[in-house]
């Protein structure tokens, strides 16, 4: 079974843990719709944007509850709200076509880990190629 691993970081020391990993969901295994959503159904927005009518520019959904949210990009930055007001620090995008997600706390990149992986993650940067910048969460 697949686990999140920290992802190599070209700008950070090598070797930062995320505390967090323990207690998350293997990659595909964590729902990514609101808590109100019927089983099986994506989240279609962000819904604290939806509600005030504000506008977001990726999701992010809470590997703990399933929280979705908009990411740090957005005006809201709902998903970091979440985590700051929860203590969930754990969210992976929800965009179609993404599986990698974010540490609030510990501030790094996960991404599924390889059968027989190191530990830290890949040898390769991750941002090349389109991956997301950890600034814009």
């Amino acid at each position: 079974m697949h686990r999140w691993e920290v992802a190599y970081d070209a700008g950070r020391p090598e070797g930062r843990p995320c505390r967090h990993l323990s207690g998350a969901p293997a990659p595909g295994a964590d729902p990514v719709r609101p808590a109100s959503a019927p089983a099986g159904r994506r989240a279609s927005g962000c819904p604290d944007c939806l509600a005030s009518g504000q506008r977001w520019v990726h999701l992010r959904a809470c590997l703990t509850c399933g929280n979705v949210g908009c990411c740090d990009s957005s005006p809201g930055r709902h998903a970091w709200s979440h985590a700051a007001r929860t203590g969930h620090p754990l969210a992976r995008s929800a965009e179609k076509g993404e599986v990698w997600a974010w540490c609030y706390e510990d501030e790094v990149f996960l991404v599924p880990s390889s059968p027989g992986a190191p530990a830290q993650g890949p040898t390769e940067d991750p941002t090349e190629g389109g991956a997301p910048d950890e600034g814009r969460l």
